[in-house]
């Protein structure tokens, strides 16, 4: 066998078991055996072993105490919290808000159950086609749904709140990862834009922002609940723990019967719209117990659009304006006048006083009547609403007499929001009698120069359907049995005197011979008031009509405003008696009050007469 260059086996080419075999390299012609090399002669000092191996035993040391400080309870907060990130979530369990029904159990606003939709950021990973998808399900623009997902809070983030279950069900179905959804609750207005301004709404949040929603929010909101939840890595829940159970919210009831209110609100966009008027109001009120029976408004608007959509509602259909906006009454504040008159005993119905020429002279201003008169007794003076003879009247009387009157029936003063169940209601405007000129209590005692609510104006009307006194109102249901307060502001037989004028007043003799109703008896009087802006009275009006019904036994109260009436119809014998003939017959009769008059009144003339 040939063996390779520089390289032979020692003696005996074929070596035996045991045998030593020694290897020969070539090193410069030399043979060297391969255990005397050099490299294999250099000795290593013993400490470096050592070292090697003091150095591993101290890493391994170092290893089991870091195991024993995470593993062994020394310190297990900061990690605790750091796995609850990942794998457990308290959730806040909302409580379900409490009803607003009417009088008669009617609900106006409940919760319904829906679904918050939520993400995990750092968890999702959808393709383009499931993106599309989820933002369409949640009726969202994909580049939002994005924005949302690229949020610096890696852990959770919110894609859209108060979802339809069907909508949450189909999001389950995709079965995206990342993409969670939770239980919660929105609300429901089942009569919509009719009691809109009245139960008002709620936010995202579920938490009320107007009317009633807001009002008593403390009684229906409940208290919200938590639990606590842990899901392993596939999204699976293995751990479900109450820590607070919910509590629902208490149901409140309203004095509004749904009937009424319906019909003032049908009443009131009809008229707006015939007359192309800004707005429209209305106020129903119980005489017995000052219960509101409907607070009405239009234009309206619908509560239950979501919220995200609610940034385009005009904001002037928001206002309540029974509560919220103040006008100048105009001739609907004579009769309070002449109770004054009369309850002082300075006049008596019979009384004549002389309106010709139909103008009189104040401090070098001249008050004029819209129709001259000649001798009118004091009760053609409200039926034909004769400023001048109003003003005659009232210049007879100290101004504190007067004054006292208005606040006694509670104008310039803030109905109490405790009493009545809502807050934002406004004081109007009366200025202290001190300060009154001549003019001033000329124009004040035809409803020139003071301001007033239409809740103001037809708590007042109370004092003539009652015995002369005045209950507070009152939104909220009361209990029949309950004693309701009240203030004392003319004497009986005033109140009845005046309840004669003013069914005077819708005779084809009045002013308002269109607010009569077949069947009923109905007392009431007309305004119409110029607006005042900038200063300056301009030529856009108020039309407005009280009154009470039925006369022989009282028991509505039912006040109309409508707001810059137009198409040549601005007086309110002729666009707000005729809405309070329609209010006041559709509420009587769904109260099943029994008719007290006749059934074919006598036929309205072809125009109604009104003085400013």
């Amino acid at each position: 066998m040939k063996q390779p260059p520089g390289i032979r086996l020692g003696a005996g080419s074929r070596a035996t078991a045991g045998a030593r075999v020694a290897v020969r390299t070539s090193v410069g012609g030399a043979s060297v055996g391969f255990n005397s090399n050099p490299l294999l002669a250099v000795k290593l000092p013993a400490w470096r072993s050592k070292f090697l191996l003091f150095t591993l035993f101290c890493a391994f040391v170092a290893l089991a105490g870091r195991a024993f400080y995470l593993m062994g309870g020394v310190n297990t907060d900061f990690l605790q919290r750091q796995g609850e990130a990942r794998y457990a979530r308290t959730l806040d369990v909302p409580a379900v808000r409490g009803k607003v029904t009417d009088r008669n159990g009617v609900v106006l606003a409940a919760s319904v159950p829906a679904r918050a939709i939520w993400a995990i950021p750092d968890d999702v990973d959808l393709n383009a086609s499931q993106l599309q998808q989820l933002a369409q399900l949640l009726d969202m623009p994909l580049a939002e749904l994005k924005r949302r997902l690229s949020s610096e809070d890696r852990n959770f983030v919110y894609l859209r709140r108060q979802v339809d279950t069907e909508i949450a069900e189909k999001i389950a179905a995709l079965k995206l990862g990342g993409i969670h959804a939770s239980r919660e609750f929105k609300r429901h207005y089942p009569e919509g834009q009719t009691v809109a301004h009245v139960v008002g709404f709620t936010n995202v949040e579920d938490r009320g922002q107007e009317g009633v929603e807001l009002a008593h929010e403390a009684t229906l909101a409940g208290r919200a609940g938590s639990r606590r939840v842990i899901k392993d890595r596939l999204g699976r829940v293995v751990e479900d723990d109450w820590l607070r159970e919910p509590a629902p919210g208490r149901d409140v009831a309203l004095s509004i019967d749904n009937r009424v209110q319906f019909i003032a609100t049908n009443a009131l966009q009809n008229v707006v719209q015939a007359t192309n008027a800004k707005a429209g109001a209305a106020i129903v009120l119980d005489v017995r117990s000052g219960e509101i029976l409907a607070l009405a408004n239009w234009p309206s608007f619908d509560p239950n659009l979501p919220a995200a959509q609610r940034h385009a509602w005009d904001k002037d259909r928001l206002r309540n304006r029974v509560i919220t906006d103040t006008f100048e009454p105009g001739s609907t504040l004579k009769p309070f006048s002449v109770a004054t008159a009369l309850d002082a005993g300075q006049v008596r119905p019979a009384s004549r006083f002389q309106t010709a020429p139909g103008r009189i002279q104040i401090g070098g201003r001249t008050i004029s009547d819209t129709h001259p008169h000649a001798l009118l007794t004091v009760e053609q003076i409200v039926a034909k609403s004769s400023n001048v003879g109003t003003v005659k009247i009232s210049m007879d009387l100290p101004a504190q007499t007067l004054w006292d009157t208005y606040t006694g029936a509670g104008f310039g003063q803030a109905p109490a929001s405790a009493t009545l169940g809502f807050h934002g209601a406004v004081a109007g405007r009366l200025r202290p009698y001190k300060a009154w000129r001549p003019i001033e209590q000329a124009t004040i005692s035809y409803g020139y120069g003071v301001s007033v609510s239409l809740l103001q104006l037809a708590r007042a009307y109370t004092a003539f359907a009652r015995d002369g006194d005045v209950v507070p109102v009152s939104l909220m249901k009361l209990d029949p049995a309950q004693h309701v307060p009240s203030a004392q502001v003319f004497k009986p037989e005033t109140a009845r005197a005046m309840r004669k004028m003013l069914e005077a007043a819708v005779s084809d003799e009045g002013t308002a011979p269109r607010a009569r109703i077949p069947g009923y008896r109905v007392a009431g009087k007309t305004g119409t008031a110029r607006k005042l802006r900038n200063g300056q009275y301009v030529n856009s009006y108020v039309a407005s009509f009280a009154g009470f019904a039925p006369v022989s036994d009282p028991r509505i109260v039912v006040a109309v405003m409508v707001d810059e009436p137009g198409g040549g119809r601005i007086y309110g014998g002729d666009v707000a008696a005729p809405v309070f003939a329609e209010i006041a017959a559709g509420s009587l009769r769904a109260l099943q009050v029994a008719p007290d008059g006749p059934l074919t009144p006598k036929p309205v003339l072809a125009a109604a007469r009104e003085t400013l």
